[in-house]
């Protein structure tokens, strides 16, 4: 065995990766990590991480290489790894393109499938859930019908197999979009930045029928929406964007209107609100997903039929409700890109994203582009506050699942939120909660506005607006602020309660001060000491720690 005591890496042979945090190469090691493996644990000194099916096809996807892989761990490695897993690792990225499917040259009803080897051709046939969807294509081909593109390679990704779509796509009504030189909202010159081109690049391949379909993974406020923006110009066809709520539509509407030749009678909102369907027309998940019942039809889903999309963007893919994803699967012949800031889904459901929207085109460090200057240089720190006035004991007491909760809003966090305030008095300030009776009183405690999900969608654009301009110095928010609202000046997050071990909602929450701003961004979250809730901050702070963000422990009260 050879041993290297100077690298930083131990490779298990359970397919577990040990990457020390105090190596001097420590940030490269874990961007090469980050790309193919998923971080499980992050004590102080050592991370550990696990390589999955899942993330090694989405780094094939995106241009790793099983090479690039191997040498890495090989370079890193304190001791020899293990061969099994070399070869895991060999045999499943490789995996990734042993089944393509491909327009059929004479029948526009079915796909023809495409083996790698006759070998491979007799192990999918094998498939029992999938057998089923498969056709005789002559003698020496298989094919599947049309409308079954969706459901095959979701069946063949549980299976094993990730098939690689060549299958093209249906062209939509044609829309010529543009890029302005200068916005048009205050004249400014406008240009797109390298990596934004470079996303869509990889996304659209030149229009070939390998692109046209996938997901970019960008930090908040490294500019999604003008991702979304140059693939529409690239694609140059009628769009239905899908975002969070109603606040996230507006402010789409408002970003191709400022950076697009794009009119007002061309772009269109379709919330609970306004039905306006338009060349690009700009919906909500809740309104897709709206049903008078559960014995009833979704009333929406038909716009997805409605009309002759080039391209349908799903923003937070991340977050994309089930019923959508069952008409992504009827969506197959659409180009479709997805948007995130991270790729983690609390629901598991990953490979659907894979499967239906497309695999990961691009994706880059948060770090790199906060040395670039494209995204604000963020401290985050843990606040720890004890128990007072014998709430311990009454949190002793409580049912398990009534603890975190209580952990959540333990009013002993108010004192903390002071001090919080008060030192950042100067500062543009989110408060931002779970817990709607803790944030009310957060509220009335600073006489500061608050916006809920039960907010009027008109006044939550005027108290964002005043925020914008400064107005507003202290804005308390709910859930609703997670997701796709632009705050550029807001600089200072103070998190009080949060959604258990959500990863991907710590990581939004971080991106809304993470706008490029002279003295840095600070996010704060108040954490209740030697509880549910602080058990579930460590799990909440694995995403941002992979990202390289490291987590400063203060103690607030006792």
């Amino acid at each position: 065995m050879h041993v290297r005591p100077d690298n930083p890496l131990i490779v298990q042979g359970d397919g577990k990766v040990l990457l020390e945090t105090k190596h001097p190469k420590y940030e490269e090691v874990r961007d090469f990590l980050s790309r193919f493996a998923e971080l499980e644990t992050s004590p102080e000194h050592l991370h550990t991480y696990r390589i999955h099916p899942l993330t090694l096809w989405n780094a094939a996807s995106s241009g790793m290489t099983r090479a690039e892989i191997v040498d890495g761990l090989r370079a890193w490695s304190k001791f020899d790894v293990p061969p099994d897993v070399l070869t895991q690792v060999g045999e499943t990225i490789e995996r990734y393109g042993l089944v393509k499917l491909q327009r059929h040259p004479d029948d526009p009803k079915l796909l023809r499938l495409e083996f790698a080897s006759a070998y491979v051709a007799k192990l999918v046939g094998q498939v029992k859930q999938v057998r089923e969807l498969l056709v005789e294509d002559g003698k020496r081909y298989l094919a599947i019908g049309g409308g079954h593109r969706g459901i095959f390679k979701q069946r063949m990704l549980c299976a094993g197999w990730p098939v690689e779509d060549l299958a093209g796509f249906i062209e939509g009504d044609p829309l010529k979009v543009t890029l302005r030189p200068t916005l048009l909202s205050n004249g400014k010159p406008f240009v797109i930045r390298d990596y934004q081109k470079t996303s869509a690049d990889r996304w659209f391949q030149d229009g070939r029928p390998a692109g046209g379909n996938g997901v970019i993974v960008l930090p908040c406020g490294a500019g999604k929406t003008v991702v979304a923006i140059e693939a529409m110009a690239r694609v140059g066809q009628k769009t239905l964007i899908l975002a969070t709520n109603g606040a996230a539509v507006n402010q789409w509407v408002r970003e191709i209107l400022d950076k697009t030749n794009l009119t007002e009678s061309q772009v269109g909102a379709y919330t609970g609100e306004t039905k306006n369907i338009r060349d690009v027309t700009v919906a909500t998940y809740q309104i897709m997903t709206w049903r008078a019942s559960k014995d009833v039809a979704f009333a929406h889903l038909h716009l997805f039929e409605d009309q002759n999309w080039g391209l349908i963007v799903y923003d937070e893919v991340h977050l994309l409700p089930a019923p959508v994803f069952g008409a992504t699967a009827e969506l197959q012949g659409r180009r479709r890109l997805g948007l995130t800031a991270t790729l983690v889904r609390e629901d598991g459901r990953e490979g659907d994203v894979f499967s239906l929207v497309g695999p990961k085109r691009f994706d880059m460090a948060w770090q790199s582009l906060e040395e670039q200057g494209f995204i604000a240089e963020a401290k985050c720190y843990e606040v720890r506050v004890g128990w007072k006035n014998g709430a311990a004991l009454t949190y002793e007491k409580a049912r398990e699942g009534e603890k975190f909760r209580l952990a959540a809003v333990n009013p002993a966090k108010l004192e903390v939120i002071d001090g919080l305030v008060a030192r950042h008095k100067n500062d543009n300030v989110l408060v931002i909660g779970t817990y709607l009776d803790q944030l009310h009183e957060i509220a009335k405690r600073y006489k500061a506005p608050l916006i809920t999900g039960e907010t009027p969608g008109p006044m939550r654009d005027v108290l964002f607006g005043k925020f914008r301009t400064g107005e507003i110095k202290l804005l308390i928010v709910s859930k609703v602020a997670n997701f796709s609202i632009d705050l550029p000046d807001a600089n200072v997050a103070i998190q009080v309660s949060g959604s258990f071990g959500s990863r991907q909602e710590e990581a939004q929450r971080l991106g809304r001060v993470l706008r490029p701003k002279a003295d840095g961004a600070h996010f704060y979250s108040v954490v209740t000491r030697e509880s549910k809730e602080q058990e579930f901050a460590m799990k909440r702070q694995l995403f941002l720690t992979e990202q390289g963000y490291r987590y400063y422990i203060q103690e607030g009260s006792s």
